[in-house]
């Protein structure tokens, strides 16, 4: 069984951005295990662009963002394998993989990064009814068939759910040719960027129809129809609302879900706000020595933010590695109501730590009050606060405590 300091699960921006950092710090002993044809990940397929702006100080297309990370990766000399799917993980840091030239793998790890991403919700996800023809596809599947594999999905399209992925294809398939009818939206804001909005739908004349859901998909072989209905407060449609559009395609972009059945098959424990893994401020599991980022531990709203998250894990990575242990982190990081997609969920106190979260309702001139006991350790406002977009807020050591837990609390 061959042994590697760092075993990185996943070849998309989180595990690259892991991999150079770590091996600037010193590591050399890594290996990525990526199960596409390339390392990647998702931004291979998005060729639109704004990716850069924070990391590179430029805009660039997503193949770009990810061409400078893996030539970094090349130029550094780290060891990957693609085509490699990662079947199991255990507790002890044994990968178990498999790949066509090497058959089974059994790789023993000193420390583990899960950077798996996320996938979509797909339609049995959704319970629509009707049956189920040729023509409905996820919107990030659609996305790949036609900038990756050069299909065209539709000519005639519904995109339900006004998360980016969604909004983004809109705006790509009406420059292919197709007519893009309505974006529907179940909630009563959208799901994605307020740029994405004005850029893909407002500037394209697409309507956006907020509270509104599909309620039926007619045709047997292939999509000719859907209906939509508003909804009322508790998401339910309301009689009488309903709405017929003609089309060959639906899209739909109804969230994202972080990919960690092996997370879970490590034995690390589940945030339920995030659903990805519970990890403390140095983004390590509940299972020493593994440790999670990028949107397989909760879902970004930049790219940038993801490769950031990275490096500072591989720090921690590094550490560990080296040490054989972190700082105990036994104080809990809890949010109020208005506060969902919080990480991390457990601190030590003594170092410097980074909050992320996202509020659960769209606000204005809203306050955000981090405390620890009867202190507020940071407080900041924000004129608007959307879930669409991570709020970040950054603690210096000295401005904590070692007793008592950690609050986030928001105040309209």
């Amino acid at each position: 069984m061959k042994t590697y300091d760092l075993i990185i699960i996943g070849g998309g921006p989180a595990g690259l951005a892991t991999a150079v950092a770590a091996k600037d710090n010193g590591i050399d002993n890594i290996m990525i295990l990526e199960r596409d044809k390339s390392l990647g990940g998702i931004l291979q397929q998005c060729i639109h662009n704004g990716f850069g702006l924070h990391t590179f100080k430029e805009e660039l297309t997503g193949p770009e963002y990810a061409a400078r990370f893996i030539e970094q990766v090349e130029e550094r000399g780290i060891e990957y394998k693609l085509n490699t799917m990662v079947m199991d993980i255990s507790p002890e840091k044994v990968v178990t993989a498999t790949n066509r030239e090497d058959g089974i793998l059994l790789l023993q790890a000193k420390a583990i990064i899960l950077a798996m991403g996320c996938r979509e919700r797909s339609r049995g996800a959704l319970n629509i009814p009707g049956y189920r023809p040729a023509g409905i596809y996820t919107a990030g599947t659609a996305q790949r068939l036609m900038n990756i594999e050069g299909h065209m999905v539709g000519k005639e399209v519904v995109i339900l759910g006004s998360g980016d992925i969604g909004l983004i294809m809109a705006r790509r398939m009406t420059l292919e040719g197709a007519k893009v009818k309505v974006v529907a939206e179940l909630m009563p804001y959208s799901g994605g960027l307020k740029r994405n909005i004005v850029q893909c739908l407002n500037d394209f004349d697409i309507p956006l129809k907020l509270s509104h859901t599909v309620v039926n998909i007619e045709g047997k072989e292939r999509v000719k129809g859907i209906t939509l209905a508003q909804v009322g407060p508790d998401r339910k449609p309301i009689p009488g609302t309903e709405e017929h559009y003609d089309c060959d395609t639906l899209l739909l972009s109804c969230g994202l879900i972080p990919e960690n059945e092996l997370t879970w098959g490590a034995g690390a424990k589940e945030d339920p706000g995030t659903k990805g893994a519970s990890v403390d401020e140095s983004y390590q599991t509940t299972v020493p020595g593994i440790f999670s980022a990028g949107n397989v531990l909760h879902v970004h709203d930049l790219v940038d933010f993801v490769s950031m998250e990275a490096e500072a894990l591989a720090d921690c990575a590094v550490r560990y590695v080296r040490e054989g242990n972190l700082p105990e982190c036994k104080l809990a990081v809890k949010g109020d109501a208005l506060v969902g997609q919080l990480v991390p969920a457990r601190i030590s106190g003594t170092s410097d730590v980074t909050v992320s979260f996202r509020v659960r309702k769209p606000l204005k001139g809203c306050t955000v009050e981090i405390c620890q006991g009867d202190k507020v350790v940071k407080k900041q406002k924000f004129p608007k606060a959307l879930p669409a977009e991570m709020i970040q807020m950054k603690l210096k050591a000295e401005q904590l405590n070692e007793q008592d837990d950690l609050e986030v609390r928001v105040v309209c």
